[in-house]
Formats: structure tokens, sequence, C-alpha cells
């Protein structure tokens, strides 16, 4: 066997070290300050000294996001204990006992806040309930995910293969009409489902939910995935979802090799070409190119990087956009949210939600060592 090249072996350890400071700076957090023991919740962020912001609002999608960040470590100490506190916390708190489904947040005293119900979260529940019943393989766990498909299917679904981003408590119509990022979200639950068990009906909800995108979401003169429905005014491409697209419609063996996933390999290298500058990913342009948006978000560097991973390039790429992620937006105290156009911190606060863009990303880094 040949040794392995001077850039797999930085690559290796880089690797190692951020995958380091992700278990021992970021994690804890949300074991720690980050946690409310009253309620069982996440706070909703943190400041750079660990003080929980001024609470405002919980909200279910944090909650099932963290779910998932505990369920994906669950054999470490106290992860499986929290995963277990966040799966009760969804019903106890965010749970429509009158109507079904979830609210979208709850008060600082745990009331319902904002009470209409959205695609989002109701698809970062199913999502995080899959991942954490291919964990347990609990029945609970089972009949919530079950009920949560069920409503996204029963209420959300739309004739066109599409669904509405938004709907009111009761369900009723708000006009908010479809929007890629839920529908996005929702094909990540999907494949989740899919992924630890055997589902015809949700195998059929996805390749249609597929087909209902391409004809309405990618553009056809520019290739990209768009966040408003084609026929919008104003409409917009983040680079950031292109990337996050491509690595699920890549690793998804049903999907792979479709015609949404040709469409976004196209997608990926125009988001490439227009969208990252000096390593940065920009967060949103217009269809020709002009960028509407330069503020760097680590989410969408986690999601260039692990879709990266996935393409032909060799391990130098990757090890460069892995320094960059290193550099600019991993700290000490833990993590930089957002950059301005000029690489200055814009964002202060560490969100919740976050942790969950980082261990997708780590995930889909594991082949490389």
């Amino acid at each position: 066997m040949s040794a392995p090249s001077l850039s797999s072996s930085e690559l290796t350890t880089c690797l190692a070290q951020v995958r380091e400071h992700f278990a021992a700076r970021i994690v804890p957090l949300w074991q720690g300050p980050g946690w409310n023991a009253e309620l069982a919740l996440p706070y909703e962020a943190l400041d750079d000294e660990h003080r929980p912001l001024p609470v405002q609002r919980y909200r279910a999608m944090a909650c099932a996001r963290q779910l998932f960040l505990f369920s994906s470590r669950i054999h470490e100490p106290g992860a499986a204990e929290r995963a277990a506190a966040l799966f009760r916390s969804l019903q106890r708190h965010f749970h429509d006992a009158e109507h079904g489904g979830w609210f979208y947040s709850i008060d600082a005293d745990g009331k319902p806040l904002d009470r209409r119900k959205d695609l989002y979260t109701h698809a970062f529940i199913a999502f995080a309930c899959a991942h954490y019943w291919g964990q347990v393989r609990e029945p609970l766990v089972a009949s919530t995910l079950d009920a949560a498909l069920a409503v996204i299917a029963e209420r959300f679904a739309r004739d066109d293969g599409l669904y509405e981003a938004v709907l009111d408590e009761d369900w009723s119509d708000l006009g908010a009409g479809a929007l890629q990022n839920p529908s996005m979200h929702l094909a990540e639950a999907f494949l989740q489902v899919l992924a630890v068990r055997e589902d015809p009906s949700v195998q059929a909800a996805l390749t249609g939910l597929c087909t209902a995108l391409l004809t309405h979401f990618i553009d056809p003169d520019h290739g990209v995935m768009l966040e408003k429905p084609r026929t919008a005014v104003d409409n917009w491409f983040e680079p950031g979802h292109q990337f996050e697209w491509f690595y699920l419609l890549e690793t998804s063996p049903l999907l792979h090799g479709g015609t949404l996933h040709a469409a976004i390999t196209r997608a990926f290298e125009q988001a490439e070409q227009l969208g990252v500058r000096d390593s940065a990913v920009l967060a949103s342009l217009t269809l020709d190119g002009q960028v509407v948006d330069a503020t760097q978000r680590i989410w969408a560097q986690a999601e260039y990087l692990r879709a990266l991973a996935l393409r032909p390039g060799g391990e130098a790429q990757v090890l460069r956009q892995l320094r960059a992620l290193q550099a600019r937006f991993l700290r000490k105290a833990g993590w930089y949210e957002c950059l301005n156009a000029e690489g200055a911190v814009s964002r202060d606060d560490m969100p919740s939600t976050t942790p969950y863009h980082l261990a997708t990303c780590l995930d889909g880094l594991k082949h490389l060592g």
C-alpha cells in the first residue's frame, strides 16, 4: 500500500481538529448553559460568554434539531437522556391537542406564542423523529413520526405535488404558497425515513415532490433551484441551498441519477462559479449572478464542504475549504454564526439550531478519515 499523500495526512489532521472542537467546545454548550432545565428545552441562542440571550421564544424546530443532534451522539454520556427529554418536550410544549400538528413557538413561560403550522417545523419534527426512532426503536417515537407524516400528507400537500409553506392554527389557508427551503427539508425528512424503514407512501411522496420542484423551482435558463416558484417576481437563489440539495440527491440511492439530480449537479457548478469567492459562500444572488447579500453564514460553509467531499477534485480542495471553516468560523468560545462581505464578524450569538448543520457536515466527511 502506498503512503498517504501530504494533503491526505493534512486533511486527516485538520478534520480531527474540527471534530474535536465540535465535541469539546460546541456540543457541551447545549448540555450546560444552553439548556433550560425547567422547561427541558434549549435556549434559542447564547452570547459569546455562553449566557442565554433574553428569552423571547422557543421554537419547535430548534427542539427538533437538537433532538437530532443528541440522537446522533446517543452512545455518548448524557446524550440518550437529553434526546429523551427533547422528544418529550416536543409533545409537551408544542403539540396542538385541539387541531393536531405542532405550534411554531412558545413564549418564555411555555405558553403557545406563534400558533401557526409551518412545513419547515413539521419537516424537522419528522426528520428528527425518524433519526431518533432509528436509534431507539421505541413505539411512541414511531407513532409520533407517523403522526407528523400524516399531518404533512393530509394538511400541507397540494394538488400540484408541492406543499403549502404555512397554514393557520386551524389549518386554514394563509395564501403563503410553496417555498424552496421547507420543501428541501421535507425531502430531507423523507430521505431519513427511508434510511430507517421501508415506506412506499413516503417513497412515492418524495419522488412526487422532486418532480414538482423540477417543474416549478428549477430556473430553465440558469439551472439553479430558486427560493420561490419560478413565476414569482423578485426571485433569487442561494448558493448554500444548491450545495445542500446536491448532497441530499447525490447520496440518495433513490434519487441519484434522476432528472432533479442532473439539474442540481448543473446548479452546483453555477453556484460555485458565481457564489463562492475566496472560499466564502455568499448568501444570495439574482438569477444573472448579481450579489444580493454577501453575508457568509456558517451553515452555508458547512453545506459547501460536505458537498465538495462528494465531488471530483481531490482532497486538496476539501482541505482548503475545511481550513477556511476552521480559521474563519470556529473560536474558542464556540463559533461565529455570520461574517460580513469583508469577513468581519456580523453576528456574535450562537443559535441552538446551528449544531445540526455542523453535525450533518461532519457526518458527510466521515469517509475522509
